[in-house]
């Protein structure tokens, strides 16, 4: 079985890019530029300014943006919501202040404010009503964030068997989880059959046949196809997925959606139940995510006319854009949820198809603005320009810049500096000449051993990324929740990792 070939109006085009210059350095002393300048990795922003987003994700209705007494600059605005500047120079998350965590639970120590994340999930739940959003655990997942999540009426997004047994351990119900993955192994299909998944998300036609023989006789699973539209969307090449010259999902170009389509539907043992495509991250405008519907809309049409079928379910994935330093730009949650289901409607309507079940899959946008990592001044020195500030963490627990240039907006915590700032890198512990945290960023001039260093919009992507390098264990996580401290994730100690070294 075949479907009809795409017509010219399906051939993707490739996003324009945009190329953003990195703020000059400035030297050692000299006056302070008016602010840290854009990511390097900033997606383009689009000439239309009818699709332009907000300065900010939805949020709780106090202004996050605006300057305190203590925060001249702004630089709180990516922080947690609750995060407020003391006159002493330290900050507090949600009534906790930073500096006594790190005391008491020593450092680098990653910080999560718990009502933030329940927040952003109530967020998404009013910007997507009558959807399915459930939570990217990629991004980072524990028991208590999957605790979290659950509560808040989200499903779970899993990549591994590793991922969802730890989801089911919660209390997790399964028949919320989707299972994705490009190559997924006998472990991950066992376990997802095992524990009942609602939908399982094929991306591979290798994955047909492999699936199907695992079934048991006179029983059936729900599954998706992941498609790839041809859209090209991110922050950073590393992370787009919309286009054909990735490992994600089957191109809808050279048919190979098509025929996944044809065989899923001869399985007796597999009900296809929708599409999925997920498109890149850091996407920080609408319209690629219309591009990518409109796409997907059209295959949905194509199936219906082939094969008499109306997919009940449609999956756009995720992918939102956070900001990372003062200034950045987040995706307009708000917006997408209204355009989204806007072009929903309009497009089956043209199509004469059934409105399908919308699913989306946010990590970043729930998880990153609630996490702040602390880390311990190590070592100070002056090469050349440059002040390096050498900090007792780095990719070993935050390997993001490493592998895609983002940049960060440390904060000295802890004392107040009456010190003019000056440009500095903030520099790892591990023997890695790549091991910077945050390259030309202004920090006070009299830094110094000892002093606390936070980095805030650390909650996604930096421990679930996290390696064992130079075996140096991986931080804790701390639950911050009305002005109370609590031990979430404990730290990784050399007993851990000799623990896996059986010996001679």
């Amino acid at each position: 079985m075949s479907l009809p070939e795409l017509s010219p109006n399906d051939i993707p085009s490739p996003a324009d890019a945009e190329v953003r210059p990195t703020a000059a350095a400035t030297p050692c002393g000299a006056a302070p530029s008016a602010g840290p300048g854009p990511a390097v990795i900033a997606p383009p922003v689009p000439a239309d300014t009818s699709d332009a987003p907000t300065p900010r994700d939805p949020q709780p209705p106090e202004d996050r943006t605006a300057a305190s007494p203590h925060d001249p600059a702004g630089e709180l605005s990516v922080w947690p919501a609750s995060a407020r500047a003391t006159a002493e120079g330290d900050v507090t998350v949600a009534g906790v202040s930073v500096t006594e965590a790190a005391e008491r639970f020593g450092t680098p120590v990653y910080l999560l404010d718990e009502n933030e994340v329940r927040q952003r999930c109530r967020a998404y739940l009013r910007a997507f009503p009558g959807a399915d959003v459930a939570y990217a655990a990629k991004a980072f997942l524990c028991r208590a964030v999957a605790h979290w999540v659950r509560e808040e009426g989200l499903g779970l997004d899993v990549c591994s068997a590793g991922e969802l047994e730890l989801a089911v351990t919660t209390g997790f119900p399964t028949d919320r989880v989707i299972l994705h993955g490009n190559a997924k192994s006998p472990d991950d299909l066992g376990a997802a059959l095992r524990l009942g998944v609602g939908r399982i998300v094929i991306d591979s036609p290798w994955e047909i046949s492999r699936l199907a023989a695992r079934i048991p006789e006179g029983t059936r699973r729900q599954v998706m196809v992941r498609i790839v539209p041809g859209v090209c969307a991110g922050g950073h090449t590393a992370v787009r997925t919309g286009t054909d010259d990735q490992k994600f999902g089957l191109s809808l170009t050279d048919g190979t959606a098509q025929h996944a389509v044809a065989r899923i539907l001869e399985q007796p043992k597999l009900e296809l139940v929708g599409l999925h495509c997920h498109i890149g991250s850091q996407i920080s405008t609408v319209k690629p995510y219309l591009s990518a519907l409109r796409r997907t809309v059209g295959l949905l049409a194509r199936i219906r006319d082939q094969y008499g079928v109306a997919l009940p379910q449609l999956d756009l994935g995720g992918g939102h854009a956070v900001a990372y330093r003062p200034g950045e730009r987040s995706l307009d949650i708000e917006a997408l949820g209204s355009r989204v289901r806007a072009e929903l409607t309009e497009a089956c309507a043209a199509a004469r198809l059934p409105v399908p079940r919308l699913t989306i899959e946010p990590g970043r946008g729930i998880i990153a603005q609630a996490g702040v990592a602390v880390y311990r001044v190590l070592a100070v020195k002056t090469t050349g320009t440059k002040i390096l500030v050498a900090v007792d963490g780095g990719m070993s627990d935050n390997p993001r810049p490493a592998l895609y240039g983002v940049r960060y907006a440390p904060r000295l915590v802890g004392r107040r500096s009456a010190e003019a700032p000056c440009r500095a890198d903030v520099v790892g512990r591990h023997c890695e000449a790549g091991d910077v945290l945050a390259a030309d960023v202004m920090m006070p001039g009299d830094v110094r051993p000892g002093d606390l260093v936070a980095v805030p919009v650390a909650g996604a992507y930096h421990l679930s990324m996290a390696s064992g390098y130079n075996l140096v264990g991986r931080p804790p996580v701390v639950a911050l929740t009305d002005g109370a401290a609590r031990l979430l994730v404990r730290r990784e100690s050399l007993a851990d990792m000799n623990g896996r070294d059986i010996g001679l």
